[in-house]
């Protein structure tokens, strides 16, 4: 009988004890979203400083910084260049293929290629021979959906 109440009061210290961490968790993270909201109204009440420009000049994206990544992939239709705009990469075909026809019936060059190596589909918007123009359509792919965040991940593959 004795043993059986040890055990019990045992338990029940345990799951108070336990609970104790929780909370603190719980406190640490209202605390971290306080800090950030101070952060976010100190930063919407700062003055803004404005400039007059003197000289306008068009900007040129620098495509020799740009990062790209090389993949060996296997194109179904055989049209894919060097350089390609990748806006979407799927494991299920189906998928991709739904992305892909969406971007079709917006207007652009879209295809689906696969890299076998890593089992994924990767829908494209466009496919080029330079990387200077894959850049430029990319960045012009970014600015035309700014609240697609999933497109403003958008990035250049280039073919092995």
């Amino acid at each position: 009988m004795k043993k059986t109440v040890f055990f019990v009061l045992m338990g029940a210290a345990l799951m108070f004890t336990s609970c104790k961490s929780s909370q603190s968790a719980y406190r640490q993270a209202y605390e971290k979203a306080k800090a950030q909201e101070t952060y976010t109204q100190t930063e919407a009440n700062a003055p803004v400083q404005t400039t007059a420009a003197s000289e306008t000049r068009p900007v040129t994206p620098v495509t020799d910084n740009t990062p790209v990544r090389q993949e060996a992939v296997v194109d179904f239709n055989g049209e894919v260049k060097s350089y390609s705009v990748v806006c979407g990469s799927f494991s299920v075909q189906t998928n991709a293929e739904d992305l892909c026809q969406k971007l079709k019936a917006d207007g652009y060059k879209a295809g689906i290629v696969k890299n076998v190596d890593r089992n994924m589909y990767r829908v494209y918007i466009g496919t080029y021979n330079t990387k200077a123009e894959a850049v430029t359509a990319r960045d012009a792919f970014k600015a035309a959906n700014p609240d697609r965040q999933d497109f403003q991940e958008s990035w250049i593959l280039l073919k092995k």
